[in-house]
């Protein structure tokens, strides 16, 4: 357990140690003043939570200060730990309710999904699931190469078509292809929509589509994969996506590489998607299962000295 916690503490420490470390610094022994809330709104927001919710988070701080008679800024911290965690949940248990089961990975370009596949990809053959994977992001002939390399380290079987080709006929190929041969689950690799772009939002509900045809069911889920350095733009992200393929749970890439870090909460309460997994770190074993307790303790609990 405790190596589990040291894991996101140590994905987490960019972040604790600016925004939410200067939390910890404004939160010191001194009584809680109208400066105190102005600076503790100013840093909410700096970190990614959004006006909506920190104004919203503020007023319930407010509330229990009243309630149960606090006057110490320091006695803040706990209290805004547990408020913070009160806007997370758990990541719902994964289902696979067909073999193979589809699984559509969509996001922006550059927002790690490749990268994200393949450990995805990891995940799965270490739960003793076999996996393929499908090449459907034929718009950049570096993406198809990325994920053929990363079939090859893995000894996972990569269906691609050539660069330029259609998304939906590599995607049903794919499909087929793991039926054939008694794949448990099919992870598809979309090209990187820009989410302003009606045209391309239209080829993803085609790949959608197309899966369904080839597997009725399919897709099972449509993860998005955000990068956590985009803060508040990856909320206009999701939405997008969520309009355009029905995403059923969000992927938080590079959370290790993040400055900020709150746009988790945002997500959870903006969007109401789950958070399955969050990236901290670059190697294939680095997706971890979003724990909220580990995520909140790991942005606001100070680092202590080994004994």
């Amino acid at each position: 357990m405790r190596n589990w916690l040291n894991k996101w503490r140590e994905g987490l420490a960019r972040t604790r140690k600016t925004t939410f470390g200067r939390l910890a610094q404004l939160l010191g022994a001194t009584e809680i003043t109208a400066e105190t809330w102005d600076d503790l709104e100013a840093l909410l927001i700096q970190a990614d939570l959004g006006v909506e919710l920190t104004l919203d988070l503020l007023e319930r701080l407010k509330a229990r200060v009243r309630r149960e008679g606090i006057t110490r800024a320091d006695e803040l911290q706990q209290v805004l730990m547990e408020e913070l965690r009160a806007l997370l949940q758990p990541p719902p248990a994964i289902e696979y309710p067909e073999r193979p089961t589809v699984i559509l990975v969509v996001g922006v370009n550059g927002s790690g999904k490749t990268t994200t596949i393949a450990k995805l990809a990891r995940r799965l053959q270490n739960e003793g699931r076999s996996v393929l994977l499908a090449a459907a992001d034929t718009f950049r002939a570096a993406a198809i190469d990325q994920l053929k390399v990363w079939g090859q380290r893995l000894g996972v079987p990569v269906v691609a078509g050539q660069p330029g080709s259609d998304p939906g006929a590599v995607t049903y190929d794919a499909v087929r292809a793991a039926q054939a041969r008694g794949s448990d689950v099919v992870l598809v690799d979309t090209a990187g929509r820009l989410h302003t772009r009606y045209n391309l939002m239209e080829e993803l509900k085609k790949v959608r589509r197309v899966a369904g045809k080839a597997q009725p069911g399919a897709p099972h889920h449509v993860w998005l994969v955000l990068d956590a350095t985009t803060g508040q733009n990856a909320l206009q992200q999701a939405r997008a996506f969520k309009d355009a393929v029905g995403v059923t749970g969000v992927i938080l890439a590079k959370l290790d590489s993040s400055a900020k870090g709150g746009m988790a909460f945002a997500i959870q309460r903006t969007l109401g998607l789950p958070i399955l997994f969050v990236g901290l770190g670059e190697g294939p074993d680095d997706l971890a299962t979003f724990d909220p307790d580990a995520f909140v303790q790991g942005l606001l609990e100070p680092d202590r000295k080994a004994a």
